[in-house]
């Protein structure tokens, strides 16, 4: 008696279920629908600013390096490298408190509730690259005193940007928002509780600005930031990397060090500044910056040059010249 297959023919004419019988066998998933015919991919969403990039950046050629603080690189070169990041990621810091550039300057002289509102939208809208790194953030930003909202309709946003164009000036609402309930933006920051250390200061706000729409780059660089130009008596005391899993900062970290649980990423990232002499905040932009291609380097407005001494100091950490 003939079979006949589901699809209503002779089993053994069916061109369906035959084709079946000729894959290869690498093209089998083995249950699993294959990620090129995932149904889910073309619902998904344009991609938004701040949303994770994946980026191929090849790595190189592993020479049998192997090294306690950074676990996770396997060539001489790729240590270098970072030790170069870090270098720059401390100058940096060093800069924004001594001598400040162009908008960090200007946030630091208004100090109070205007100055934290400037640095707050710098890090929101993030400079970008090339010569005039913060002339979009000069023309959208507006007075804490006026109440209004700057108009974001075409500003460029750098690569650390917070802002979403599709939510509109919904995070910024929710920030007004917040610090008016507090009073102000110090006291909404845990500025007014005079019992807490610098570095539990920056915990509690990092905490508090867990707004809608804000990632955890644009919140953390903006406390840096404003610790720094002395507008928040606030210092990390870890990179905070259980926050937000697709973050650039906490991917780099687990391919540097080497694994992937978040408790086990703050200590390893802790015991590598404290060995190295270095801020914990140098590590966050240092390890970004390792991951991206030489012209696509974030500098954050910042033209300072690395300290010689500082390099030398990390790159003895590291073993490497």
């Amino acid at each position: 008696m003939p079979t006949f297959c589901r699809h209503g023919r002779l089993e053994a004419n069916c061109p369906i279920c035959s084709k079946k019988e000729f894959l290869a066998p690498q093209t089998r998933t083995g249950g699993r629908r294959p990620a090129t015919a995932s149904r889910s991919a073309a619902r998904r969403s344009p991609t938004r600013a701040g949303d994770l990039r994946v980026r191929r950046l090849a790595r190189a050629e592993d020479d049998g390096y192997d090294n306690w603080a950074v676990p996770g690189l396997r060539a001489t070169l790729e240590a270098a490298r970072l030790a170069d990041e870090i270098a720059f990621a401390v100058a940096r810091l060093e800069e924004l408190r001594s001598d400040p550039p162009s908008l960090y300057a200007e946030a630091a002289a208004a100090g109070g509730e205007e100055g934290l509102w400037l640095a707050f939208l710098i890090a929101y809208l993030s400079p970008t690259s090339g010569p005039e790194p913060f002339a979009g953030i000069a023309a959208a930003r507006t007075s804490w005193a006026a109440g209004e909202l700057p108009d974001l309709d075409g500003v460029p946003l750098g690569p650390r940007a917070g802002h979403d164009p599709a939510r509109g000036l919904a995070t910024l609402m929710a920030y007004r928002a917040r610090a008016e309930r507090a009073g102000s933006q110090a006291a909404a920051l845990a500025a007014g509780e005079p019992s807490l250390t610098p570095q539990r200061r920056f915990d509690r706000a990092f905490e508090r600005l867990s707004l809608p729409g804000l990632r955890r780059a644009p919140r953390f660089e903006f406390l840096v930031v404003a610790g720094r130009l002395g507008l928040l008596d606030a210092e990390p005391s870890s990179l905070l990397l259980g926050v937000d899993p697709t973050d650039p900062t906490v991917l780099a970290a687990k391919r540097i060090l080497g694994i992937g649980d978040a408790i086990n990423l703050q200590r390893r990232a802790s015991e590598l500044a404290a060995e190295a002499g270095i801020p914990i905040a140098a590590l966050d932009l240092a390890f970004v910056n390792w991951t991206r291609p030489d012209d696509e380097r974030i500098t954050a407005g910042s033209a300072a040059e690395a300290s010689a001494a500082t390099r030398d100091r990390v790159a003895a950490v590291f073993g490497v010249a």
